[in-house]
């Protein structure tokens, strides 16, 4: 199937536009991180209380705001110029207030403060490490400050330094997966399935999703020992948490359980090499009930095109050698005897697609 063929699938199959659980509106967020200069006075912003003052009284004079976030004429000057060069603010009759457009983004809130997060934390591996990364991946592996952020030989032992840690980046994580599972629920129907096991499946996060709009559906993470834990009190709160269970486990070495009419890899396999994941894809098929779907929601690999990308994209330009095609999933679920497998891509920051095969 086509490109063309599936993105007309996508189209017939899209749950209702005016859901606004599934809503896309979120990716309004990247528009107001396109650069350094942008996120960083975004960043500035929030950090001063401006935003939630805006956000608050809907508008204020330059000056008043000011002295209330203690910030002199000249600064605040400064930063009005630039938020409004970013379309973040508009100043109308010597009011400031926020434009409708930045409202849209600030409704992700969320979203938006974690990416400013992490794109801060890994801009020094893209301009200090750039060269180690396309020329010596080995050298920019074992420098990078976003591999000792994703350290996942911490998620065995409790300790109050490997909880801080796990739980950082799993904060990363879950709120991406909160919104980019929106994408997957809108392309696929999940509506038949009973019992689903989501392999690497973090905080719970992409189970809570649809669970929330699949009533009758039951999910159980399959993870590291410190990951179930943090993801335990990650959903606890959550209506839907009596549907969730966790299994602390280590795919490399332990057997995928059985007794699951849908497995699902999601964002997942990228992090190993392609040896672990054909091995994780073939644990997973051989433990999945007959007539079960197995379900990869991945990144596609990346296409740069004629436009640089955002800044927000960064964390994602770091990961470049990681993502990888559909079709190499394919080929494998065909070779071990999966039916009707096929994909679909959906659009995000940058093409996602979903692989789907049903075992006979």
């Amino acid at each position: 199937m086509g490109l063309d063929e599936v993105s007309q699938r996508d189209k017939e199959t899209d749950k209702p536009a005016d859901d606004p659980s599934l809503s896309l509106d979120f990716l309004a967020v990247d528009e107001f991180l396109k650069t350094l200069i942008d996120a960083r006075v975004l960043k500035t912003a929030f950090e001063l209380g401006l935003i939630d003052r805006l956000a608050d009284h809907r508008s204020g004079s330059t000056e008043a705001l000011g002295r209330a976030v203690g910030v002199d004429p000249q600064g605040m000057r400064f930063l009005v110029d630039l938020l409004a060069a970013n379309r973040v603010t508009e100043e109308r009759g010597g009011d400031l207030r926020l434009t409708r457009r930045f409202q849209t983004a600030l409704r992700y809130r969320d979203l938006l403060e974690v990416k400013l997060d992490y794109v801060g934390f890994t801009i020094n591996d893209f301009a200090d490490l750039f060269t180690a990364l396309v020329r010596d991946p080995s050298a920019f592996m074992g420098h990078a400050r976003l591999f000792a952020l994703f350290d996942y030989r911490r998620c065995f032992e409790f300790t109050p330094e490997n909880y801080s840690l796990t739980r950082n980046w799993m904060r990363i994580t879950s709120t991406l997966t909160r919104y980019d599972a929106r994408a997957c629920l809108r392309a696929y129907d999940f509506s038949g399935f009973r019992r689903m096991l989501d392999i690497g499946g973090n905080s719970g996060e992409f189970i809570l999703q649809l669970c929330r709009h699949n009533p009758d559906l039951h999910g159980t993470v399959f993870d590291l020992p410190l990951v179930c834990e943090i993801g335990t009190e990650h959903v606890l709160a959550e209506p839907e948490h009596a549907r969730i269970s966790f299994i602390s486990a280590d795919i490399r070495r332990e057997p995928v359980p059985f007794g699951f009419d849908l497995i699902t890899f999601k964002s997942m396999l990228h992090d190993w090499p392609a040896d672990d994941a054909r091995q994780f894809i073939d644990k997973a098929v051989r433990a999945l009930e007959p007539g079960g779907t197995l379900l990869i929601f991945e990144r596609a690999k990346l296409d740069i095109g004629d436009t640089t990308p955002p800044m927000a994209m960064i964390p994602n330009l770091l990961f470049f050698r990681s993502y990888r095609l559909a079709s190499e999933y394919e080929d494998q679920m065909r070779a071990l005897g999966m039916q009707e497998v096929g994909h679909r891509v959906v659009e995000l920051d940058s093409p996602y697609f979903i692989v789907s095969g049903r075992k006979p």
